[in-house]
């Protein structure tokens, strides 16, 4: 299943806090820098959903995650889950940011896409659904293309250290393997048809135990501040 994902933060300069929230202005429609008397409106660019460290995460990058979600999965989470998401995503970011790791290349996220294209049909198909859901093509590629960086790096982060040996790939074989293939009424293959697929498996779960942990620790160590959605929802 595919693991949606946050967009890249685009952050304004120039922001203002509101009672009990934040929203970000437009350059230049901050109403502290209007002279006085001006009867310009302020123009609300964004709404501040989270602050994290010395950084924000906006209530765009949380509607876009929920549109990406239901574009993919067929459903939205929740907010709560949402933000909980972006700030995993902001920290593996800001990691791979550190470290100077490779972006995704366009054909990369090209690729991405026509994998989408394919599982909705054709281009048009995909398009209608993207229309449905309030995303535009600029921001399935930014969320496609966030996906392939961050998970990337989480492979190359952990993956080195991810040693299976034999014992594993036989217990799993005989054990939960054998289980699960029995209870679908399947014969049980030869564990050397199966060796490789399952070596893979028992690998991508280390991996994803290594990270979540990873995630689950740095989280802990985080200033991280929660404001209410000024929609309400």
């Amino acid at each position: 299943m595919r693991r949606a994902t946050a967009a890249t933060a685009l952050f304004v300069a120039c922001f203002v806090l509101a009672p009990g929230g934040a929203e970000i202005f437009a350059a230049g429609l901050n109403p502290a820098h209007e002279p006085q008397g001006s009867q310009s409106p302020t123009t609300i660019v964004d709404g501040i959903a989270v602050r994290i460290e010395g950084d924000v995460l906006t209530e765009s990058e949380i509607n876009e995650l929920a549109a990406f979600q239901k574009l993919v999965d067929g459903k939205s989470n929740s907010r709560a889950d949402a933000i909980r998401e972006l700030t995993d995503q902001w920290v593996v970011k800001n990691e791979a940011q550190n470290s100077r790791f490779a972006r995704p290349s366009a054909q990369d996220v090209s690729e991405a896409l026509q994998g989408l294209v394919g599982q909705f049909g054709s281009e048009d198909a995909l398009h209608q659904e993207m229309a449905e859901v309030g995303l535009t093509e600029t921001a399935v590629r930014r969320q496609l293309g966030l996906q392939i960086y961050l998970n990337r790096f989480l492979d190359y982060k952990f993956r080195a250290a991810a040693q299976v040996d034999e014992k594993q790939i036989k217990d799993y074989y005989s054990g939960e393997f054998t289980q699960q293939a029995k209870a679908n009424g399947q014969t049980v293959p030869p564990l050397d048809d199966v060796h490789a697929e399952i070596h893979r498996l028992l690998t991508e779960r280390i991996v994803t135990d290594r990270a979540t942990k990873w995630l689950d620790d740095t989280r802990a160590r985080l200033r991280i501040e929660i404001l209410p959605n000024a929609g309400g929802s």
